[in-house]
């Protein structure tokens, strides 16, 4: 079954590392195979980032929608994960989790998860209300 997601006026997605985006109406856009994406919403900017959360959260998107650089990203991943647990020490499940996702390949997921560190809970990245999809194409049922 295909994966339908809709854009909103003027939105953008990333699909398999390909910058796509909507006119100036909503469209409806269906994956009928397995891809790697992100709308616009739950991108994070590098100039964004001011916390360690976000740090992680970053480049656990670097690993997902540029695959071609992944063994040094899942370094820096190694090491600002290593660097977010000292820092939130409180957060030791969801980092283990995180980390469990990240091995597994499952990266939507766990930018999911890294989402809700955020500073006031359920963010976006950008600080807004997140209302990404629930489960892209690579991601499998719960």
């Amino acid at each position: 079954m295909p994966l339908k997601f809709v854009l909103r006026p003027n939105e953008k997605v990333i699909i398999n590392g390909a910058v796509i985006g909507a006119g100036d109406r909503p469209g409806s856009f269906f994956l009928y195979n397995t891809a790697n994406f992100l709308r616009g919403r739950e991108v994070l900017k590098e100039e964004q980032i001011d916390c360690i959360e976000k740090k992680l959260y970053f480049v656990i998107q670097l690993i997902y929608i540029f695959p071609e650089d992944t063994v040094l990203n899942l370094q820096r991943f190694a090491s600002i994960l290593a660097e977010t647990r000292d820092a939130r020490p409180d957060c030791g499940d969801d980092l283990d989790e995180i980390e469990r996702l990240v091995e597994a390949r499952n990266y939507y997921r766990a930018l999911k998860i890294c989402r809700k560190m955020f500073k006031g809970g359920s963010e976006g990245p950008s600080g807004t209300s997140d209302g990404a999809a629930e489960s892209p194409a690579t991601d499998p049922a719960p």
